[in-house]
């Protein structure tokens, strides 16, 4: 055991040499590569926390939302229609919203309009988002002027604003009261925007919506997994169209793998047929090479993921950002809660470590099989 232990010893000290012996371009293949992992793992690592954020918002929303349809588009929802929904059993709680979106010309950002169903601000007041409060230099007791799409100006007065902790669901957000929303959007009385529906047995969410649909047919139900998917569906594509723009970056690297599993230099030839000449076993050559790619690998890969784990966590991945928040105006601000999927680090791990340290074996094993003479004159 001691003699096992002491030739792994050996052969890892021999390994860290001649790594040093070429550390100008050792250094230069771990820059490269970890600025490769670094890319990649800030990519997955924040749209896995987006994705997880975007769960743990959603899973307080109603978990039914009830739509209607006419000519294939939204429309109010008219009296009586919230007692229909009534009748059908499994719906335990209804709530008719208002809500809508208005253009701001000033910001060129759309905000969200809705009225709140507890706490609703005073008639002429409004409670706003952060990022209307920053985007618009408001403050609480300040006034603010909207021309609603009818042409006429309402003035409304900054009641409160919201806290930063919700910014991600209420950075473009104005309450306001009910009477104040039917004036600006000339909304007529008893009809609203949808309807919100949580049900008894969450395991009958799906046959409920069916019975909306047979009994209103004009009705469209939402399910909150469906709003899920969809959210889920979003950063799949944006994360794709990231990773498709740095496909450039991830060719590079591909070549220079495959220049490193083309052959070896001269220098390292001679350095292999020295090592058989004085008795060193074809095994252990191809371990001390192995070992040799295997802890470039690593530690590209360790500083990498690091790396991306600051940038994204301490840094709002600020590289990224822009593509992956897809807010266009309204950008809020928020910290995303560490997130970190086993799966996906294998799967970095997989296909960065794996093929690099997997790529020096095939020259190493031909050289280690020559007569160490033929190798030192090559």
């Amino acid at each position: 055991m001691k003699l096992w232990l002491a030739r792994r010893r050996y052969l890892i000290d021999f390994t860290l040499l001649a790594l040093a012996r070429r550390k100008t371009r050792n250094l230069g293949l771990l820059l490269v590569y970890t600025v490769l992992v670094f890319m990649l793992a800030s990519v997955t690592l924040y749209s896995h926390a987006l994705r997880q954020e975007a769960a743990r918002v959603l899973a307080n929303s109603p978990e039914v939302i009830v739509q209607r349809m006419v000519a294939g588009r939204h429309d109010l929802i008219p009296p009586g229609y919230i007692e229909k929904i009534g009748r059908i059993r499994g719906v335990q709680t209804r709530e008719a919203r208002l809500w809508g979106y208005y253009y701001d010309a000033v910001t060129r950002a759309n905000y969200t309009f809705m009225v709140p169903a507890q706490g609703a601000p005073a008639a002429g007041e409004i409670v706003v988002g952060p990022a209307l409060e920053r985007s618009r230099g408001l403050a609480k007791s300040n006034g603010i002027s909207f021309r609603s799409y009818s042409g006429k100006l309402h003035t409304f007065v900054v009641a409160d604003v919201l806290p930063q902790a919700s910014e991600l669901v209420s950075a473009d957000l104005v309450l306001m009261s009910e009477e104040s929303f039917r004036a600006f959007f000339d909304y007529p009385a008893g009809h609203y925007t949808d309807i919100a529906l949580s049900v008894a047995n969450p395991l009958e969410v799906r046959n409920v919506a069916l019975k909306l649909a047979a009994a209103l047919p004009d009705a469209r139900p939402i399910l909150r997994d469906e709003v899920l998917r969809t959210y889920a569906s979003i950063f799949d594509w944006r994360e794709g169209i990231v990773l498709a723009l740095l496909s450039a970056a991830i060719l590079a690297f591909g070549i220079l793998a495959w220049d490193k599993a083309s052959g070896l230099s001269a220098e390292e030839k001679r350095e292999i047929g020295i090592l058989k000449a004085i008795g060193w076993e074809t095994g252990d050559v191809i371990k001390m090479k192995f070992w040799e790619g295997l802890l470039v690998s690593l530690t590209a890969f360790l500083l990498g993921f690091v790396a991306a784990y600051v940038h994204v966590f301490h840094f709002a991945a600020a590289l990224f950002e822009p593509v992956l928040k897809g807010w266009a105006v309204l950008y809020p601000r928020f910290q995303l809660t560490p997130q970190i999927d086993g799966l996906q680090v294998a799967t970095l791990f997989f296909f960065t470590v794996v093929p690099y340290a997997a790529a020096v074996l095939v020259p190493i094993w031909k050289a280690a099989i020559t007569d160490p003479d033929s190798v030192m004159r090559w």
